[in-house]
């Protein structure tokens, strides 16, 4: 595998060698040791996760507060999502910056998510069958939101605002400037 850094310090984007012939594909998604030599420490996650959406649909931008947060591991198993984690560690040099990338079932690329980041994706094909692992519980009454189409973190997401769908959760998100960061 290919561990690429992003512009945001603890973001990275991973690709897999693909062993490719007429009868499909193989490839390792992920081993522990060499993830944890390449991310600098070690990751135990302890859970993974699997979401289907239609086209236009958008999650995000999600997280977990305090020791709720959860560092995550994503990648697309069907169709073609733009994933976006977001700084919202104060003290962080990158605040407020994003990491767009886009994942697919033909590029195979996965995303690296630290804890302290906001995370959601928009679906751009008919449909998305998206898995992630996570390091922690899921923990409702710990979860958050920021808009998804906050102005001052100026994410470009590629199809018409009026096509995106989202949860009535996520259209009650708070903006960065009100959200509950980390330190």
């Amino acid at each position: 595998m290919e561990y690429i850094k992003t512009e945001i310090e603890g973001v990275w984007v991973i690709e897999p060698k693909v062993f490719g012939d007429h009868r499909g594909y193989f490839f390792e998604a992920w081993k522990q040791k060499e993830f944890d030599e390449h991310i600098g420490h070690h990751v135990e996650f302890i859970q993974d996760n699997e979401s289907k959406s239609s086209f236009g649909v958008l999650r995000g931008l999600h997280y977990q507060k305090g020791e709720w947060s959860q560092a995550k591991l994503v990648r697309v198993i069907k169709g073609k999502v733009i994933d976006v984690a977001v700084d919202i560690r104060k003290s962080s040099p990158t605040f407020g910056k994003h990491v767009a990338v886009e994942l697919s079932e033909d590029n195979k690329r996965q995303l690296f998510i630290p804890r302290g980041f906001a995370h959601g994706f928009l679906v751009l094909s008919d449909e998305a069958v998206f898995t992630y692992k996570v390091d922690n519980v899921y923990a409702p009454q710990h979860e958050a939101s920021i808009r998804w189409n906050d102005e001052t973190i100026g994410i470009h997401w590629p199809i018409d605002p009026s096509q995106v769908v989202t949860s009535e959760k996520d259209l009650k998100a708070a903006s960065l400037a009100d959200a509950e960061v980390f330190e």
